[in-house]
């Protein structure tokens, strides 16, 4: 968006479709001017000579003086808006067609159709708000639980916002008393900061960007869901337990090996936390290049994940185990594993008891007895095994509990700062490696104005997160594309 379209006056329909009551927005220099154009106040008086903050009762009249709708309008004057522009909101009736009338109207009488995200750009232009509370807003719109609506609203109320303009305080500091250390630096005498002070404000620095850069995993699982894909051997029911978990036939079902060549995703919220299940191509060798591919998609997924399903047959437990442990669990470090004994209820009777002992659901999941290590040799510790039946709906509730033990998010308060957004975690990825060379610098006694250069890079890093760095249309544009009209 151009200087030149941001003058312009926009509208757009607000609400979705199918309700009582729609809603239009019309925002620019001549919001209030061009709405007085097709609507006549019950009272007369025109909303040019209204109030700001106060709603009136009238007609939107077609060209020819019939009556499209009752409506009323909300009046809003700059700079106290939403967009910090004279803004009007009409309501009326939610029919579709009134709806498109009214824009119709509105456009013959000069204003502009509005692009995605435009009423909250333009809020972010006028500094209604910083770029990191703009983005917000979007995430607002989206939320799907508490806990993502806490993040979106504390974001939005500036939390994070408060706590960058802490650390830039504290990072200007840090500067001014290098530049002064330049400045004078032919003075000996003179001593403005000695570097034992210099590094532990620096430390604090790295110490507050370190820990927002580490609550990305934590924000991402909220927002997009943890991750958790589902892997193991052809026919082991993968997308049986998929389609158990989710209570809904999402995967195909077969008996036929390698049914499912691509990935298959979805979500489901268990005790409060949004899981991403990741069903994948069942790994086994074969020739077939389409299924070759969905293969390595699913080595993706498992590398992708913060916990691992490992389906095993339970009729061909130690088989399928030995087959596969050489490429599953190297890729499983760091990431909970846990190993689902599937089709326990084609065991025979003895079979079937001894397997659904190997899980002590009265002490730690954790670890499985010693007759399951005997079976499956070279299990990490912290592994955990459990037993049941996809295609019984059997022993999924153990199965479902381990989940959100495993995904241990925390409870948000409004306060939490939690970065959720990729471009933020970039920007703070490159401000923690540039206060990171900041550190060794001082350690290594560089001159100042090497070390200057990198906490400038720090600042500049920042500051793109809040967005007072940021001057490149196509950079603003990319980032409020994916909004919705009328917001």
């Amino acid at each position: 968006m151009n200087i030149q379209q941001t003058e312009d006056t926009i509208c757009a329909i607000a609400t979705a479709q199918g309700g009582a009551i729609g809603t239009i927005r019309v925002s620019g220099a001549q919001a209030i001017a061009i709405t007085d154009r097709i609507f006549t106040p019950i009272s007369g008086k025109p909303l040019t000579e209204r109030k700001p903050y106060t709603l009136t009762f009238g007609h939107i009249l077609s060209p020819a003086g019939e009556i499209i709708d009752e409506v009323l309008v909300s009046l809003f004057r700059a700079p106290h808006s939403y967009t910090g522009e004279d803004s009007v909101e009409i309501s009326c009736h939610g029919s579709s067609y009134i709806l498109q009338q009214v824009m119709q109207l509105l456009i013959k009488k000069g204003c502009r159709a509005a692009g995605p995200g435009e009423y909250t750009q333009r809020a972010f232009l006028n500094g209604k708000m910083d770029l990191s509370q703009a983005e917000a807003v979007a995430d607002l719109i989206a939320s799907t639980s508490a806990a993502t609506h806490r993040m979106a609203m504390n974001q939005m109320r500036g939390g994070f916002s408060r706590e960058l303009s802490a650390l830039r305080e504290k990072l200007l500091h840090l500067t001014s008393l290098m530049e002064l250390e330049l400045d004078f630096s032919d003075h000996e005498e003179l001593e403005f900061a000695d570097r034992s002070e210099l590094e532990e404000i620096a430390q604090q620095i790295e110490q507050v960007i370190s820990h927002l850069v580490d609550t990305f995993s934590v924000g991402n699982a909220l927002k997009n869901g943890v991750p958790v894909a589902i892997v193991g051997e052809t026919n082991a029911g993968k997308s049986t337990l998929l389609n158990a978990l989710l209570n809904e036939e999402r995967a195909i079902v077969s008996d036929i090996h390698g049914t499912t060549r691509d990935v298959i995703e979805d979500t489901m919220n268990l005790g409060g936390v949004t899981f991403r299940f990741i069903d994948t191509a069942g790994i086994r060798e074969t020739t077939d290049t389409i299924e070759s591919l969905g293969i390595e998609r699913s080595f993706q997924k498992l590398e992708q994940a913060n916990i691992v399903l490992w389906v095993i047959d339970a009729t061909r437990a130690e088989e399928q185990y030995h087959q596969l442990a050489e490429k599953i669990l190297p890729r499983c470090q760091g990431k909970h594993l846990v190993i689902v004994l599937n089709k326990t209820d084609l065991l025979p009777l003895t079979e079937k008891s001894l397997s659904c002992s190997v899980t002590d659901t009265t002490a730690s999941m954790h670890k499985p007895i010693d007759d399951l290590k005997a079976i499956l040799p070279d299990l990490p510790e912290d592994a955990c095994v459990i037993s049941l039946s996809a295609k019984q709906k059997e022993g999924l509730s153990l199965l479902q509990k381990q989940l959100v033990d495993f995904a241990a998010l925390p409870d948000l308060s409004q306060n939490d700062v939690v970065v959720s957004n990729i471009r933020h975690y970039e920007a703070l990825s490159r401000a923690l490696e540039a206060i990171h060379r900041v550190q060794d610098g001082l350690t290594m006694q560089l001159s100042g104005d090497l070390v200057s250069q990198d906490l400038r890079e720090c600042l500049f890093h920042l500051a793109e997160i809040v967005g007072g760095e940021i001057t490149n249309d196509e950079v603003l544009g990319n980032i409020f594309k994916h909004f919705c009209i009328g917001k």
